[in-house]
């Protein structure tokens, strides 16, 4: 009984970080799509910037969330997550210099790979922390537009950063329904039990 309490205890602490982190997720997304639909969609080297931070960002939060939820050794899909943003976020700075094509068929790859893992993320931590479906669909809705990007690159359309902004737009919504989701399910376990 008292295990189960301090596993209830764990997960509810573990909440509290989560709920933190998906807020700042959504701040940080939402800032990047407004800047990407605004400013950078026409200053070339403001756009550049964004789209290698973009990566880098997600390499850090995945760093600091696993770091906050057990350590990296414990969280091995983010462990991952993190070693391909970072090899993204690179991989992006080359590709800059081979046209925007380029650039996009590497958001594809990371897409299709990265939700992967947040799908996997998201599945190991249902049984802990409950009200990760938002998550899971936000991995899987991320791998499927991997894969659009991959192709969109191959052809001949005009590709800028508004090309990515809806994927980070979307990225945005899922952490801000987590954040939500999560603070119903806690607020709703603090109230007093009512009696039937």
């Amino acid at each position: 009984m008292s295990v189960q309490t301090n596993d209830q205890n764990r997960a509810w602490s573990s909440n509290g970080w989560l709920k933190s982190y998906y807020y700042l997720r959504f701040a940080v997304s939402a800032a990047w799509v407004a800047a990407a639909f605004t400013v950078a969609k026409d200053s070339p080297p403001l756009a550049a910037v964004m789209l290698v931070a973009y990566p880098a960002w997600d390499a850090l939060a995945n760093y600091v969330d696993a770091r906050r939820s057990g350590g990296l050794g414990r969280n091995k899909t983010q462990l991952l997550n993190l070693v391909v943003s970072i090899i993204t976020a690179i991989a992006i700075a080359i590709a800059l210099g081979h046209g925007m094509n380029a650039v996009l068929a590497v958001y594809g790859v990371w897409a299709t790979v990265s939700g992967v893992f947040q799908l996997l993320t998201a599945a190991r931590r249902w049984k802990t922390n409950g009200a990760q479906w938002a998550m899971i669909l936000s991995g899987a809705q991320s791998a499927l537009a991997g894969l659009f990007f991959v192709k969109m690159a191959g052809g001949t359309e005009a590709i800028g950063i508004a090309n990515v902004a809806p994927y980070a737009a979307f990225g945005a919504f899922y952490f801000l329904v987590s954040a939500i989701w999560l603070s119903v399910s806690d607020a709703r376990r603090k109230s007093p039990q009512v009696a039937s």
